[in-house]
């Protein structure tokens, strides 16, 4: 059976992003296209792995956080990927820590600054009604 192999414009236009997106993440170890002729082809393995990438981007996990989780993938060596998950768990839990935190911060700011918006506005209307 032939495996199904995509060009990286086909992939690009899957996930809509650039070539020059995916040829980075081929520098950054990420990816590891084959060649035909001067072409280069990614199969399933390299198709599955940009899903996780762009997932993990989207998530806010650094690259090299994504490199290290996509590392740990070897069924052979650890058919039930416990080194994965436990990873994957502990960059999660440390991922919503911080943005519980950031969530905390914005509420306070965006309080803050409603607070600010009413106080200016009722000095404008005193104004107003002085200057008349």
């Amino acid at each position: 059976m032939q495996q199904k192999l995509w060009t990286i414009s086909e992939l690009a236009d899957e996930y809509e992003i650039s070539a020059r997106t995916i040829r980075f993440y081929e520098d950054k170890g990420l990816l590891e296209p084959q060649r035909v002729g001067a072409n280069r082809v990614y199969g399933y393995k390299d198709h599955a792995r940009l899903k996780l990438i762009l997932r993990g981007k989207r998530l806010g996990f650094s690259l090299e956080e994504i490199k290290e989780f996509i590392g740990l993938y070897n069924t052979e060596l650890d058919p039930e990927q416990t080194g994965q998950l436990q990873f994957l768990l502990k960059n999660v839990r440390e991922k919503v820590s911080v943005l519980k935190q950031q969530q905390l911060d914005l509420a306070m700011t965006l309080d803050e600054l409603m607070k600010i918006e009413s106080e200016c506005l009722s000095r404008l209307e005193d104004d107003s009604l002085t200057v008349s």
